[in-house]
């Protein structure tokens, strides 16, 4: 076994001593066999954009392979506000590389994600998930190229405040203990993450702490390794799982709502996404942003008002995104600016020995550094789908390669300077704006639906019940009506609290 798989957190790859990838029925049956494993839980994201359950238990080995193999039948009316009661049927089959061992149940469990099936045997068109695969799909047949993306997870942590070593107000970013007051809790959320099968790349308090009525209220985040983007939806859906069950185990509530007071920093999701090619990362050419990846920040841009109908899905996500609070609002791109929608970060790109600078006994590595450079888009939120986010902006970097001035479009979004400074006003008149509402939203994912929709990779009935969806909330004029009104803005917040 080699020393990659000897220390993967994932219990099922060190004992199976390969990678999840190729995990077959006879692994699976083997570890459960000879890991005493009682319970079998099939878990598929619905049209809510949360994980659902189903439990087997192990009757016997004959019944074992028949649910392996031919998977169950579930309502899709109640899981898909698109599929109609009278033909509800679907089929849930599990994908073997996605086992993990429950770190939750009291007897003994695998869980396996599964993927939907229609009534025909074929892959659900409109299920998240295969939305996902067929946008990863029609990106590599386009480009010649693989689409990876990670995933940024903000929340937050809600508990009484105990009034010992407080931490500044909205001043929390990478506070450490005694300071920071769920550390121990984010570290064990990571540790579970990284058990199921997460690619976890740090955590860290975040800037939110404030308190209300002697609770407090503190921002922590966890963020991932860039993987292939279906892995990466993933891995955010289980994390969220995991965050909230394990946040009922400390007694905690958590949170992953855009917004949930006035004037605090508000929680989002961003994506890092990077290109690959014959695994080399295609986002830097000569040690600059190369033209592979200004094409994709191209069609990122052109796209930027209908990316917000997948990524800022109710009311509260457009509280988060107005001016100042550290939230795009202009459609525009930069190096490491936080204030722009789509940020190039610090990418390693230096040619000096860092490492070798603080450490004189190590020697030069050699490290091809050029794999982490990756493009960050900053709009998105917890309410997000992320099979349907992920497919979109596959959708929109894809977009960026069939557009014959996408450079242009590249060019003329590109923004050196904070915008939000008054002496760069003039920057910031010649800018588009992303949507304030979900109905502003709705209405751009109706004028640009013909992208998504071509080579099959948004279904019409997918689009037509996302526009539906956000049409429904009639929030065109909510951000002005609710102004500074705090006990609107309260009641807003508590029904959209536990979304995603």
């Amino acid at each position: 076994m080699t020393k990659e798989l000897e220390l993967n957190a994932n219990s099922v790859v060190r004992f199976l001593g390969k990678p999840s990838s190729e995990f077959t029925k006879a692994d699976i049956v083997k570890y459960i066999v000879e890991n005493d494993i009682r319970m079998v839980n099939f878990m598929y994201p619905a049209g809510d954009g949360r994980l659902k359950t189903l439990n087997f238990v192990i009757n016997n080995a004959a019944y074992l392979d028949e649910i392996l193999t031919c998977g169950e039948r579930v309502d899709g009316s109640s899981l898909f506000p698109f599929i109609e009661a009278g033909s509800s049927d679907l089929y849930v089959l599990p994908r073997y590389s996605t086992a993990f061992v429950d770190p939750f149940a009291e007897l003994p469990t695998l869980v396996m994600l599964c993927s939907y099936f229609n009534k025909d045997g074929e892959l659900l068109e409109s299920s998240p998930e295969n939305t996902l695969r067929k946008a990863c799909r029609a990106f590599r047949e386009v480009t010649g190229m693989e689409f990876e993306a990670m995933g940024e997870l903000e929340y937050y942590v809600i508990a009484p405040d105990t009034n010992a070593y407080p931490a500044a107000n909205q001043r929390g970013y990478h506070e450490s203990a005694p300071f920071a007051k769920f550390s121990e809790f984010r570290q064990e959320c990571m540790d579970y993450i990284a058990r199921v099968g997460g690619q976890v790349k740090y955590g860290h308090s975040e800037v939110g702490t404030f308190k209300i009525d002697n609770m407090l209220y503190e921002q922590n985040e966890i963020e991932f390794l860039p993987v292939a983007a279906e892995r990466a939806a993933e891995q955010l859906i289980l994390a969220k799982w995991i965050i909230r069950n394990l946040s009922m185990e400390y007694g905690y509530e958590v949170t992953f709502a855009p917004k949930i007071t006035q004037g605090k920093a508000g929680s989002g999701m961003h994506v890092h996404m990077r290109i690959m090619k014959d695994g080399k990362n295609q986002m830097l050419d000569g040690g600059v942003l190369s033209t592979t990846a200004r094409k994709a920040i191209a069609g990122m841009m052109d796209l930027a008002p209908s990316i917000t109908a997948f990524g800022n899905t109710n009311p509260t996500s457009y509280f988060r995104l107005v001016p100042h609070q550290e939230a795009p609002t202009n459609i525009c791109w930069g190096d490491r600016n936080r204030s722009v929608l789509v940020r190039v970060p610090l990418g390693w790109a230096a040619k000096s020995d860092m490492c070798g600078a603080v450490n004189p006994y190590e020697p030069n590595s050699n490290y091809d550094t050029s794999q982490k450079q990756t493009v960050e888009m900053r709009s998105p939120d917890g309410s997000a789908d992320v099979y349907q986010l992920l497919a979109g902006l596959a959708v929109a970097c894809r977009h960026g390669f069939e557009m014959e001035n996408a450079l242009e479009i590249a060019e003329t979004c590109y923004v050196d300077v904070n915008i939000h400074d008054k002496s760069n006003e003039h920057r910031l008149k010649g800018l588009a704006q992303l949507p304030d509402s979900c109905a502003a939203s709705a209405d751009c994912l109706e004028n640009q639906r013909a992208v998504y929709q071509q080579h099959g990779v948004f279904s019409e009935a997918m689009i037509d019940g996302i526009i539906r969806h956000l049409r429904s909330y009639n929030d065109a004029t909510l951000r002005a009506d609710i102004g500074e009104n705090s006990a609107e803005m309260f009641e807003l917040v508590t029904r959209h609290f536990h979304c995603g």
